[in-house]
């Protein structure tokens, strides 16, 4: 099963203290790596590979929910694509540098 991204709104979570029973009930679920929620606009946001029917049977015991979205985690995509991206940079800079290298020497030798 490929990381998943769940955003769940509820409406119940209105304090620190439902707020905190809503990530107790979701961490108990395996294969769950993050959880963030969000007070003023009253979602979570659990990120993994975990199953969306779970979180939602836990969360349905705080109160009512509703599910925003299900999908992919793209996060991890994105930080790939830069760390990829870093190390074109570097190389391109070796490259530079081995060529700025070249050039000086053969300066020197004229």
């Amino acid at each position: 099963m490929a990381q998943q991204k769940v955003v769940v709104r509820v409406p119940t979570m209105t304090d620190d203290k439902i707020k905190q029973k809503a990530i107790e009930a979701v961490a108990d679920i395996y294969g769950i790596d993050s959880i963030a929620a969000d007070l003023k606009e009253n979602k979570m946001t659990i990120i993994g590979e975990m199953d969306a029917v779970a979180i939602a049977k836990k969360l349905k015991k705080i109160g009512k929910i509703d599910i925003v979205s299900v999908g992919p985690a793209k996060e991890e995509k994105k930080e790939e694509k830069k760390e990829e991206k870093k190390e074109e940079k570097k190389e391109e800079k070796k490259e530079e540098k081995k060529e700025e290298k070249k050039e000086e020497k053969k300066e020197e030798k004229k």
